[in-house]
């Protein structure tokens, strides 16, 4: 107690000069806090899009007609395929239908659920209220896919689905545009030309748009989600096509099929604004039961479909854990580098800490003599030092843990990038100073209880 009372002293006696050794640890402790905080929110976020996206999930898109022409193009080696059947065996695809998603889900046992959607960009009217957004046909497995909950209301019952009936649950953006006084359920809207009946209100979700749409997942704060059989039934079933609109190695050759279905299609868009599409679905998502089958499911889901669709290659599937796992794993790379060189910081602290000590026994030698000479230990004089060096590397542990709090806040403020600041962070932080305090201090401790204590009394 008494060699720590004497560190206080010595440090509160050169308070200036204990500040400025402290600085090292104290950006470096803040540093670390910061970067850890950074790579915390980031690792959550990722998890967040996990669970938006849903678990085990591979997404299936038609390609667009000309991407799909132009790959056709490419591996047949010409410009302007002229036959019904080229070069590389194409003959002739229905686009994705919902025959696709029911034999999916029946061949290959790997799969858990199938999620087929069809979306269309349509006018939203209620009570003189007018807007824009979407309305989505699907069915109950969207929302166990997706982990998308329901905040009022329900889901569609049986009959419902197997209808077609004019029901819908609609997004958290679409009941506060039209419906801001309360009341949702059980009234009606108004998607394009057709009345439907909201049985439901979805949970809002904290994802940003932006990144559901890099994602390929529908967003569904401005979407209203029907029976997927009531958009079949109501809007437009692609699929009514005769021979002339079937996209084959030749590419797309549209045609005229059912005149009120042409008229509906001048009404409805697709949502990836190819009016001309065959595809009888816009999206098809497979939940696999395990993440170790992705790899092999996406793999037998390439062959399976490109064989149903004649040859063609008119499909573009994604995983998006994949790609999100892969997201996660370059920032933790990032955020290891980023901890390297704010463990640096703590390096560079520390030896700031030890120069500065060791110029402080090259000044005190007459002190360490005098203590010596009235009875003080080489041990007292090692444990003054090392404790005045622990005090210098804790003081500047607690105000850097300030500091990197607040520098986390104010990145979370400014910039509206996520930061969680753990309690291990801390905790790793401040016993990281204070043993910083003790490794770098011993040196300097050990010199001067070397010190000769006749020399030093003679020592000016």
């Amino acid at each position: 107690m008494y060699n720590l009372n004497n560190a206080l002293d010595a440090f509160l006696l050169n308070r200036v000069r204990s500040f400025l050794t402290a600085l090292g640890i104290i950006f470096g402790v803040a540093a670390v806090i910061s970067m850890l905080a950074i790579g915390n929110g980031a690792r959550q976020e990722i998890l967040d899009q996990i669970k938006m996206v849903g678990v085990n999930n591979i997404i299936i898109m038609p390609r667009q007609a000309n991407q799909t022409q132009d790959d056709a193009s490419a591996a047949a080696g010409t410009k302007t395929p002229t036959t019904e059947k080229d070069k590389t065996g194409a003959t002739f695809s229905t686009g994705l239908t919902l025959k696709d998603a029911e034999s999916i889900k029946k061949i290959i046992p790997t799969v858990l659920r199938v999620s087929p959607e069809i979306t269309y960009n349509v006018d939203f009217v209620q009570q003189g209220v007018k807007g824009d957004g979407m309305v989505t046909g699907v069915t109950n497995e969207y929302f166990k896919v997706f982990n998308v909950g329901i905040s009022k209301g329900g889901l569609f019952n049986d009959i419902e689905i197997e209808k077609g009936s004019p029901v819908c649950i609609i997004g958290p953006a679409i009941e506060s545009r039209f419906f801001n006084k309360g009341g949702a359920v059980g009234s009606f809207i108004r998607c394009g030309g057709v009345w439907f009946r909201i049985i439901g209100v979805i949970k809002q979700q904290l994802v940003h748009s932006t990144q559901k749409n890099k994602l390929g997942i529908t967003d569904t704060e401005k979407t209203v989600f029907v029976p997927i059989k009531a958009v079949l039934l109501r809007f437009l079933d692609r699929s009514f096509t005769d021979i002339g609109s079937v996209r084959g190695g030749g590419g797309y050759r549209a045609t005229g099929s059912r005149a009120a279905q042409l008229i509906l299609n001048m009404n409805f868009k697709p949502s990836n604004g190819d009016a001309s599409s065959i595809d009888q679905i816009d999206k098809l998502v497979v939940q696999v039961k395990e993440s170790t089958q992705l790899g092999p499911t996406n793999e037998i889901l390439t062959q399976m479909l490109k064989r149903r669709h004649g040859n063609n290659e008119d499909i573009q599937i994604k995983v998006p854990e994949l790609l999100l796992k892969q997201e996660q794993r370059t920032k933790d790379i990032f955020n290891i580098v980023l901890g390297a060189i704010a463990g640096i910081s703590l390096i560079v602290g520390g030896i700031g800490i030890m120069n500065i000590m060791l110029a402080s026994v090259m000044e005190r030698t007459k002190e360490i003599g005098i203590r010596m000479a009235i009875g003080a230990r080489r041990t007292d004089i090692t444990m003054q030092f090392i404790s005045e060096a622990v005090i210098i590397s804790v003081i500047g542990g607690l105000i850097g843990i300030l500091l990197g709090v607040l520098i986390a806040k104010a990145i979370t403020q400014f910039t509206g990038i996520q930061t969680i600041i753990s309690l291990s962070s801390i905790f790793i932080s401040f016993g990281v100073s204070a043993s910083i305090g003790i490794i770098f201090g011993y040196m300097p401790a050990k010199r001067a209880a070397m010190q000769d204590p006749v020399s030093s009394l003679r020592y000016e």
